[in-house]
């Protein structure tokens, strides 16, 4: 099954939302940084992606017809090249909101002192599922947070700068009729048109706000889906 949708934005953009309100729509499953925690097997073919710009395309995404959020977005022009009619959807929002959430989420993820660090690696050494989980973990920090921001992100001008720079390039590699750039605040209308679906009669969900974070995330490494 060719995955039909490939999103562009980063993280905390309302990824969730969207891939939720793309489920609805009949684009299910819709893969998703989620996914990659609870099936951290999966690994593998990122990091081959990740190493070569190549992976098993079909073993990845078995089941999947769209996919969004990281892992996927940072090749998302990779993508492209294999799903030649996949549409493109790049989910932006205002940068002092979207600093703000991304750093009390996804950049505090993780332990974050000596004794939460001791605590964690002692549930590694008694649980090999979760070894693999971290090292999901520490493939986003190596992707996103060191390649991405180039270790900078908490230097605010300059993650702005990325910010929009990583815009600014996905308008210009992807085909005006193939992109949605898309803010989740705009409601099921943009979405709907651009897919050519009718608009549901249910709200657009509004999902993974910050206060449940890490809630969200204890779940995920434990391996059920939220």
């Amino acid at each position: 099954m060719p995955i039909k949708i490939i999103g562009a934005g980063f993280p905390r953009t309302g990824t969730t939302t969207l891939k939720r309100s793309l489920e609805i729509l009949g684009y299910s499953k819709t893969y998703h940084m989620k996914e990659l925690l609870v099936n951290p097997d999966k690994l593998p073919l990122w990091l081959k992606l990740e190493e070569t710009g190549e992976t098993d395309w079909d073993k990845l995404y078995e089941g999947y017809m769209a996919t969004v959020d990281f892992p996927s977005y940072p090749w998302y022009f990779e993508h492209m090249n294999h799903y030649p009619d996949a549409k493109v959807i790049l989910t932006v929002r205002d940068f002092e909101a979207w600093h703000k959430s991304a750093h009390s989420t996804i950049y505090q993820a993780g332990p974050q002192n000596f004794s939460e660090k001791i605590q964690m690696l002692f549930r590694i050494l008694t649980n090999p599922r979760l070894a693999k989980v971290v090292n999901c973990i520490k493939f986003v920090k190596r992707q996103f947070w060191a390649k991405q921001f180039e270790g900078r992100f908490l230097d605010k001008e300059f993650a702005e700068k990325i910010w929009f720079e990583h815009i600014e390039e996905v308008k210009a590699k992807v085909p005006a009729d193939r992109l949605l750039v898309y803010d989740v605040r705009d409601g099921w209308e943009p979405l709907c048109t651009f897919l050519g679906k009718p608009v549901p009669s249910e709200p657009l969900p509004h999902l993974n706000k910050k206060e449940n974070f890490k809630t969200m995330l204890a779940e995920l490494m434990k391996g059920n889906m939220v």
